[in-house]
C-alpha cells in the first residue's frame, strides 16, 4: 500500500521513550521517500543537545553532527540556536567523515546563536558528578561528561558565548572565556569541593575518553594522540588552567569554522519557501525533557517538537512529527525503570549484548515495552507517524523462548490502576507495571520486507504495541477519527538501512489484529 503523504514540509524526528530509540535511521528513510519528488529534503537541522546525543545512521556513529551527513542529497547540515557545540568536537567528527568520502564542511552551517561549549563545561560536568557521589553520598547520575548541562547553565545565567563570537574580536572572546574559566574553577573548588587529586584526574579521564571515542580518527591518521591530550590544559597549580593554551586552541578551532557560521533561520525559511522539506533531528527523547522528565535523569534542553521553532528561529506553524521507539525499552543512568527485566532473564542477556550508548559506550538497562510512557508522549506531545525499531531482537533463540510482556498501565499497592505517567516522581516510584502477554516467535524476521510476511505472532505483538499506546493516549476520551490516528510508517527488523518494513496496514486495521 502506498505511504501516506506527510502533513507538513517541516518534520520533527523525536524519541518517545528515554532516548536510544534509533532516531538516526529515520532521516535516510524520509530522505529516500521524498527524493526525486517536488518536496525533497534539503536541510537536516540538529535541534537540541550537543555531543551527548549520539545517533547512528547508515552505520556511521554521530554525536554532534546531524544524521543527514550520510545522505549526499541533503544540501545543508544545520546546527540550530538550541544546540551547545564544542568547535573542537565539530572538527573531530567532520574531518574523519571527509576522509571517508562524506562531504560535510561544504554543507555545514552553525547558527550565529549556537552556544559554544568548551573544556570548562566538561570539567564542571565531572565536578558535579564528584560532588553528587562524594559530598552528597548519592548514586552517580551517569553523566556523559560532555559538559552539556553546564553549557546550558551558562545560557540561563546569561554568560553566553556564541558562534557569532568567532566572527568578532579575539580579545573579546579571550575575555569571555577567561571569565568563564574563573567561574568554573571557583565552583569546582569551593562549591563542588573537589580534591586537588580528583581535579588533576579529570584531565586524564577526559583524555582517555576522547582517545577511545576518536580511535578511528587516530587510525586514519586524521589526528595524532596529542589532539586528545587534555593534560596540556592543566595548570601548574591545583585548580588552575593553562589559560593561554585553552584560549588559543578554542579560538583557532572556532575561526576555522568562520565560513560555516551564519543565519540558520534564513536558510530554513528560504528552503521552506522553495517548496523543500526540512527535518529537525532531536537529541534524547520526550521523557528526558528538562521540564517534563524526572530530575536528575533529564537533559538540559527541551527534547520535543516545539523546540524545533525556537532552535530554527522561525514562526510556529504546522509540523509533521515522527515518534520513534524500539520494540522494547532501554535506559541509562539512575532512572526509575518500572518495566526493567531481571538481568538473568534470557531475553535480557541477549539484548544487553546489543545495547550500549552511542556517545558513551555505557551499558544500557533493558526492559519490556512501556506503552504508558509512549502513549503519554502522544497525548501531551503529539505525533502523526511512528517508527519502531529492533523487532528482530525479540526473536526466540538460545534459551529465550517464552512470552513477551507489554506494559499497558501501572498499579499501586492498593490495586488502583494509573493509565498515565504520574507527574509526581514520589508516586511513580511506588507503582508496578501491569502487563499484557504476547506469544513470541522463532522465525527469523530480519529478511522480511512486507508486514504480511511476518509471523502471525510478530504481527500481533506489533499491533499490541500500537494499540496499547493509543489506549493510553485516549484513555477516558473518545478516539479521534481513524484518519487522524498516527500510523506505524516504518518498522525496523535489523540494523541495516534496508531492513525496514514500509507497508504496515493503517492503524485502523492494524489494531484489529
Amino acid at each position: 500500500m502506498p505511504l501516506l503523504p506527510f502533513t507538513s514540509r517541516l518534520i520533527a524526528d523525536v524519541g518517545i521513550s528515554l532516548g536510544d530509540e534509533g532516531k538516526g535511521r529515520l532521516i535516510p528513510e524520509v530522505e529516500h521517500e521524498l527524493r526525486g519528488g517536488p518536496h525533497p529534503v534539503t536541510v537536516v537541522l540538529k535541534v537540541n543537545g550537543g555531543a551527548n546525543s549520539g545517533h547512528t545512521a547508515a552505520g556511521i556513529k554521530l554525536n554532534l553532527l546531524p544524521s543527514g551527513v550520510v545522505e549526499h542529497g541533503v544540501r545543508h547540515l544545520a546546527i540550530g540556536a538550541g544546540v551547545v557545540a564544542d568547535p573542537r568536537k565539530a572538527w573531530w567528527e567532520a574531518l574523519p567523515l571527509e576522509r571517508k568520502g562524506y562531504n560535510v564542511l561544504a554543507r555545514l552551517l552553525f547558527d550565529e546563536r549556537t552556544l559554544v561549549s568548551d573544556l570548562t563545561h566538561r570539567l564542571l560536568d565531572l565536578a558535579w558528578e564528584d560532588y553528587r557521589v562524594k559530598v552528597l553520598a548519592e548514586e552517580p547520575r551517569g553523566s556523559t561528561g560532555r559538559g552539556i548541562t553546564p553549557a546550558y547553565a551558562d545560557e540561563v545565567g546569561q554568560w553566553q558565548i556564541t558562534y557569532a563570537d568567532f566572527l568578532g574580536d579575539r580579545a573579546d572572546f579571550a575575555r569571555k572565556l577567561s571569565q568563564r574559566a574563573d567561574r568554573a574553577l571557583r565552583t569546582i573548588r569551593h562549591v563542588c569541593q573537589v580534591s586537588p587529586e580528583s581535579f588533576a584526574g579529570f584531565f586524564d579521564k577526559l583524555s582517555q575518553a576522547e582517545q577511545r571515542a576518536n580511535a578511528e580518527a587516530r587510525e586514519l591518521g586524521v589526528f595524532g594522540d596529542e589532539e586528545f591530550d587534555f593534560t596540556r590544559f592543566r595548570g601548574a597549580e591545583p585548580f588552575t588552567l593553562a589559560l593561554d593554551a585553552l584560549i588559543e586552541t578554542y579560538w583557532q578551532a572556532g575561526r576555522r569554522l568562520a565560513g560555516n557560521i551564519g543565519e540558520v533561520r534564513e536558510l530554513v525559511l528560504r528552503e521552506l519557501h522553495a517548496g523543500h522539506t526540512i527535518i529537525g533531528e532531536f537529541g534524547q527523547a520526550y521523557w528526558l525533557d528538562k521540564r517534563h522528565g524526572y530530575s536528575p535523569n533529564v537533559t538540559a534542553s527541551h527534547t520535543f517538537t516545539p523546540e524545533f521553532f525556537e532552535s530554527a528561529g522561525i514562526p510556529v506553524q504546522a509540523i509533521h512529527t515522527f515518534g520513534v521507539a524500539k520494540a522494547y525499552d532501554t535506559k541509562v543512568g539512575t532512572h526509575v525503570f518500572l518495566t526493567q527485566m531481571d538481568d538473568a532473564h534470557p531475553l535480557a542477556v541477549l539484548l544487553k549484548k546489543l545495547e550500549f550508548g552511542t556517545s558513551t559506550g555505557r551499558q544500557r538497562m533493558v526492559g519490556w515495552y512501556d506503552a504508558v510512557e509512549k502513549g503519554d508522549a502522544l497525548r501531551y506531545g503529539g505525533f502523526q507517524d511512528v517508527m519502531i525499531n529492533k523487532l528482530d531482537a525479540l526473536t526466540h533463540r538460545g534459551e529465550w523462548n517464552s512470552e513477551l510482556l507489554l506494559c499497558v498501565a501501572y498499579e499501586d499497592a492498593a490495586g488502583v490502576r494509573h493509565h498515565h505517567v504520574p507527574r509526581n516522581d514520589a508516586v511513580r516510584k511506588t507503582l508496578r507495571p501491569v502487563y499484557e502477554r504476547y506469544a513470541g516467535w522463532g522465525e527469523d524476521v530480519s529478511h522480511v520486507r512486507h508486514f504480511a510476511e511476518l509471523p502471525r505472532n510478530a504481527q500481533r505483538y506489533v499491533a499490541g504495541m500500537v494499540r496499547s499506546l493509543l489506549a493510553v493516549a485516549y484513555h477516558g476520551d473518545r478516539w479521534p477519527h481513524e484518519s487522524r490516528l498516527p500510523n506505524l510508517r516504518y518498522l525496523g527488523v535489523g540494523p541495516e538501512p534496508s531492513q525496514i518494513i514500509k507497508d504496515v496496514p493503517p492503524t485502523s486495521e492494524l489494531i484489529r489484529f
